[in-house]
């Protein structure tokens, strides 16, 4: 399946006020709605956060278990599920400083509820400017593993930055993540790496051999790295959690920017990853309903 590219669509993430674009979805009903609406534009995974109802992050099981609930209610919806372990963030440090909610509440939704397929594995801690502290402890991605091992779930590691393959790769050495291994390259976050294709470049020259990838660059870096990527020839992810603009000036929706992606992808002479293909390629069983 060389020639397919996967598509994910990012519904929501944690940060981004709903002020600022009114289509970032904040309710089950609304992200289960556009999780709907992005897999008949051509996205193979969505990729779920949860907010509360003053619209910031939060892992709330109930909330997860509603949302997955009304996608599976589409009979027709096939769409690959992929969920969060962070986002809600939690008290300050002695110098000031947001740090996470503590490790055991990010893992109770994997824990309790069935139809989570993927989830997300922060691979390190890095300072995410101006003022939060991004804390992913080694025994807590370790915690994370066993987790996702025992549930079946397949872990989509998230690189920030370099220094994120390297945890990565200690735990692949360790077994605590199985390969091939599904990374995810996160670029133009402020503190970590930036959005240039030669940081791509770069991190897919320390890539695990076997593993497949995936690619995002937030704001105004969301073109440039989906062409790269698919001219590096990896697979992409989209969606408000990452840019909130179709163009200067122009509010986005999360249907919008898939597809946009569809049409990039067939215009680079290739074709779009159904959610069956995606879970052939990511090693994921297939859906049974």
């Amino acid at each position: 399946m060389s020639d397919k590219v996967i598509i994910t669509a990012a519904l929501t993430g944690t940060s981004t006020p709903v002020s600022l674009n009114p289509n970032l979805p904040a309710t089950p009903e609304r992200i289960a709605e556009d999780a709907y609406n992005c897999w008949k534009a051509g996205a193979a995974i969505v990729h779920l956060h949860m907010r509360d109802a003053n619209g910031k992050g939060v892992f709330d099981v109930e909330m997860f278990r509603k949302t997955i609930e009304l996608i599976r209610a589409h009979e027709d919806c096939d769409v690959v599920i992929n969920c969060t372990s962070s986002g809600q963030r939690g008290g300050v440090d002695e110098m000031g400083s947001t740090i996470p909610v503590e490790g055991p509440k990010r893992m109770e939704h994997f824990q309790q509820l069935d139809g989570i397929e993927i989830g997300s594995m922060d691979c390190g801690t890095f300072n995410w400017m101006p003022n939060y502290i991004f804390i992913n402890s080694p025994n807590f991605l370790r915690e994370l593993g066993k987790v996702y091992n025992e549930r079946g779930i397949k872990p989509e590691i998230e690189v920030f930055d370099v220094s994120m393959m390297n945890c990565a790769k200690a735990l692949i050495k360790e077994g605590i993540i199985k390969t091939p291994a599904h990374f995810q390259f996160c670029l133009g976050a402020p503190g970590g790496m930036e959005a240039t294709v030669d940081n791509l470049q770069f991190l897919l020259k320390n890539l695990p051999e076997g593993s497949t990838w995936s690619a995002f660059g937030t704001s105004k870096n969301h073109l440039p790295i989906l062409f790269a990527a698919l001219a590096l020839d990896g697979h992409i992810r989209v969606g408000l959690e990452d840019n909130v603009y179709y163009s200067k000036g122009v509010l986005a929706t999360n249907q919008m920017l898939v597809e946009r992606a569809v049409k990039a992808v067939e215009l680079f002479g290739k074709k779009v990853a159904t959610p069956s293909e995606a879970r052939e390629m990511l090693g994921i069983p297939q859906l049974n309903r």
